[in-house]
C-alpha cells in the first residue's frame, strides 16, 4: 500500500469539462474523459495495478520534489531536485470551451533547468475503469492508444528528444521510453482524447501558444475578483479550484473530480462525487457573489432554475444531485476488480443517494435564488411559477422523515437541519413574492413557515442536552446546525444558540477540527468511522465569529490553513493523523473557506472601526 501517494500529494489541472490529478512524483493517476463523470482512462489512484497511469519522472536517481502552481492559474509545476540537476514538469489543460466535446488535451513539458537528469516515461492507460482492452498503434510521428469506446493520441513536441527513439512497447499496449536531458533541453508530449487527425509532431511554438492562451485565460478570469481582504491567496486558490470543477457547457459545479476516495483508510465509506449536488450549487452562489463572480453565479442559477422547473412542473421534489448535463440517472455500481485506495473497498461509481428524499435542499435552492435576486439575478415568470409549485409541494410534505444532509442509508428520521432549511425555503419564498409582487399563496406559506419554526423550538431543542439536536426524539448533536445563525433562523446571541454552540464544542470539536456527528450514537447504516469534516470546521469559525469570539474564530480559521495541501487544496475530511481523506479536492470545503473568509474579514474590519 506504500505505492499509493497521499491524497494531498496531488495537484489538480483541468479544462472546464474534465480534470486530472498529478502526483508530486510526476504521475497522472486520475483522469476521466470526455467529462468529469465519464469512465476513467487513468485510475491508479484507485488501483495501482489495474487502474492505469501516465508517469514522467527521474529514472534511478535520488531526488526531492516540490509542487507549485504558476501564480494565479491552475498550471502545475512539479520540480525535481537532485545533486546532479534540477528539472521541472509543467502540466496543464487548454480550455475546452463552452460546447461539450470529446476532444481534450493534456500537455506535459519537461524542462532541464540545471545539470542533467535521466527520465522515464510510462503511458499505461486503462480505459473504462480498466474494463476495456486497448491496442497501441505506433506511427512515424506519434502513438495512438485505441479502445472500443475512446482513443488517446500521444503527440511528441518538437524538438523530439531521444525519448521516442529509446522506447519500447510493453504487453502490446503500453509505451515506455527513457531519455537523459541536458541543461537547457526541453521535451514534451500532448495527449489528446478523440483526436480528429492522426498523431503528429507538434512545434514548440504551437505548444507555447497553448500555454500563453491558458495563462491569459486564468489571469483575466481571476482579475474579475473583487476580494481584497485578509487571506487573499487562500481565497483566490479556492476560487480557481471551484472554477476548475465547473462544467462550462451548463455552469454546473461538481462536488469533487474523484470517486471512491475513502473517508477512513480501509473503510467502506467510499462514494462517487463527480456529480452536481443542489446543496453545493446553492451555497456556491453565496461564495461567488461575495467574490464578484456574478457571471458564474448567474450560470449556476440558470442551471438551478432548470432543475426547479423540472421539479415544479412535475409536482415533485428536487433531486438531491444530477449529472453535469442535468440528467439524473446515477445508478450506483461497484467495481469489483479495483482494490480501492490503499485497499479501501468497495470502489463505487454512480451514487445511490441520488434518489433519497432530503428536504433541506429546497431551502438551499430558495436561499440561493433569494441571494441572486438581491444582486439583480431575478427569476423569470416561468421559473417563478415552477417555484410556487415546488413551495406548495413542500407545504404538503415538509413534515416527514427523510435521509438528511449526511445522506444516511439507515432509516429516515425527522432531522432538525431538514426542518430548519424547510423554514428557510418558506421564508425566502415569502420575501421573493413580497419584493416583486409575484403571485403566490403567501398566507399559506407564512402559516407553514411559522409552524416549522415552532416545531423546531418544541421538538428540535433537547432541554437536558441544552442543545438543538440532530433529529427529534434523540440526543445526538449535529455540526450541520452550526449554520443556524447564518441563515437567520436564530440570532447568534440567543441563549438557546449559545448553549448549543457550547455543547457542539464539548462533544464534536477536537483541537479546532469538527466532526459532523457521532456515527456510533446515530447509526447511519454503514460500518466504520470518519475524520473531521472540513466544511463543518469552517462553519464553526463563522459561528464563533457571530458569537463575538473573534480571536478564537481567527485562530481556528488559520489553524485550518495548516491542514491544506502544499498547493492549498482541501479534501472532504481530515484524518486523526492529520492527513486529508475523502474525495479531493472537495468543492464544499473550498466554498465554506470562501464564505467564512468573507464573513470573518468583515467582522474583523468592523471591530477595528
Amino acid at each position: 500500500m506504500d505505492d499509493y501517494p497521499a491524497i494531498e500529494d496531488h495537484g489538480l489541472i483541468g479544462d472546464l469539462q474534465t480534470a486530472a490529478l498529478v502526483t508530486c512524483d510526476g504521475t497522472i493517476d486520475w483522469f476521466c474523459a470526455p467529462r468529469f463523470d465519464s469512465p476513467s482512462i487513468f485510475a491508479a489512484l484507485l488501483d495501482r495495478v489495474r487502474g492505469g497511469y501516465f508517469r514522467i519522472s527521474p529514472d534511478g536517481v535520488r531526488y526531492v520534489t516540490k509542487q507549485l502552481y504558476q501564480p494565479d492559474t491552475p498550471i502545475l509545476i512539479t520540480r525535481f531536485i537532485s545533486a546532479d540537476g534540477v528539472a521541472e514538469i509543467i502540466d496543464w489543460m487548454p480550455i475546452a470551451g463552452d460546447r461539450p466535446t470529446d476532444q481534450h488535451r493534456l500537455v506535459r513539458l519537461v524542462r532541464m533547468i540545471r545539470g542533467s537528469m535521466p527520465f522515464k516515461l510510462e503511458c499505461r492507460p486503462r480505459f473504462d475503469y480498466g474494463r476495456e482492452r486497448h491496442e497501441l498503434e505506433v506511427h512515424p510521428e506519434g502513438f495512438v492508444f485505441r479502445s472500443p469506446s475512446l482513443s488517446l493520441t500521444l503527440n511528441p513536441v518538437r524538438p523530439v528528444p531521444k525519448l521516442f527513439r529509446e522506447r519500447e512497447v510493453e504487453n502490446g499496449h503500453d509505451l515506455v521510453g527513457r531519455v537523459t536531458l541536458q541543461e537547457g533541453e526541453t521535451g514534451g508530449v500532448v495527449l489528446e482524447t478523440a483526436s480528429v487527425r492522426g498523431p503528429r509532431i507538434m512545434a514548440a511554438e504551437e505548444v507555447e501558444a497553448m500555454f500563453e492562451r491558458t495563462l491569459d485565460f486564468w489571469r483575466r478570469w481571476l482579475e474579475r475578483s473583487t476580494y481584497g481582504g485578509r487571506w487573499r491567496e487562500m481565497v483566490e486558490r479556492s476560487a480557481i479550484t471551484l472554477k476548475l470543477m465547473t462544467y462550462a457547457p451548463t455552469g454546473a459545479m461538481i462536488a469533487a473530480p474523484t470517486a471512491s476516495l475513502p473517508e477512513q483508510i480501509g473503510g467502506t465509506r467510499n462514494w462517487d462525487y463527480r456529480y452536481t449536488w443542489i446543496r453545493d450549487t446553492s451555497f456556491s452562489v453565496h461564495a461567488l457573489l461575495g467574490l464578484g463572480f456574478t457571471e458564474e453565479a448567474s450560470r449556476y442559477v440558470d442551471w438551478l432554475d432548470e432543475r426547479i422547473r423540472e421539479a415544479g412542473d412535475n409536482a415533485a421534489p428536487l433531486k438531491i444531485m444530477y449529472r453535469v448535463d442535468g440528467s439524473s440517472d446515477l445508478h450506483e455500481e461497484v467495481l469489483e476488480h479495483f482494490e480501492g485506495y490503499r485497499g479501501s473497498g468497495p470502489v463505487r461509481i454512480g451514487n445511490g443517494a441520488a434518489d433519497q428524499l432530503q428536504l433541506d435542499i429546497h431551502g438551499e435552492a430558495l436561499y440561493a435564488m433569494h441571494l441572486a435576486d438581491q444582486q439583480g439575478i431575478r427569476p423569470s415568470h416561468q421559473v417563478w411559477r415552477s417555484t410556487v409549485r415546488l413551495v406548495d409541494w413542500l407545504c404538503r410534505n415538509w413534515d416527514q422523515p427523510d435521509a438528511g444532509i449526511w445522506e444516511s442509508r439507515h432509516h429516515p428520521r425527522n432531522y432538525t437541519y431538514g426542518r430548519m432549511m424547510s423554514w428557510v425555503a418558506f421564508d425566502r419564498a415569502i420575501r421573493l413574492a413580497g419584493r416583486h409582487g409575484r403571485p403566490a399563496d403567501v398566507y399559506r406559506w407564512v402559516e407553514q413557515r411559522d409552524t416549522v419554526y415552532n416545531q423546531i423550538m418544541e421538538r428540535g431543542y433537547h432541554p437536558i442536552r441544552r442543545s438543538f439536536v440532530q433529529s427529534y426524539g434523540e440526543s445526538v448533536l449535529d455540526a450541520a446546525l452550526l449554520i443556524m445563525p447564518a441563515v437567520n433562523f436564530i440570532t447568534p446571541t440567543d441563549p438557546l444558540w449559545r448553549s448549543t454552540l457550547r455543547a457542539i464544542e464539548e462533544e464534536l470539536v477536537s483541537d479546532s477540527l469538527v466532526h459532523r456527528y457521532d456515527p456510533a450514537a446515530a447509526p447511519d447504516g454503514l460500518p466504520g468511522d470518519e475524520g473531521t469534516f472540513n466544511m463543518c470546521t469552517f462553519w464553526y469559525v463563522s459561528a464563533l465569529a457571530g458569537a463575538g469570539r473573534l480571536d478564537d474564530a481567527r485562530l481556528t480559521f488559520e489553524k485550518m490553513f495548516t491542514f491544506s495541501s502544499n498547493l492549498r487544496l482541501y479534501a472532504e475530511e481530515i484524518a486523526l493523523t492529520g492527513e486529508q481523506i475523502g474525495n479531493f479536492p472537495q468543492a464544499f470545503s473550498h466554498l465554506a473557506l470562501i464564505t467564512t473568509a468573507l464573513h470573518l474579514n468583515e467582522m474583523l474590519d468592523n471591530q477595528r472601526r
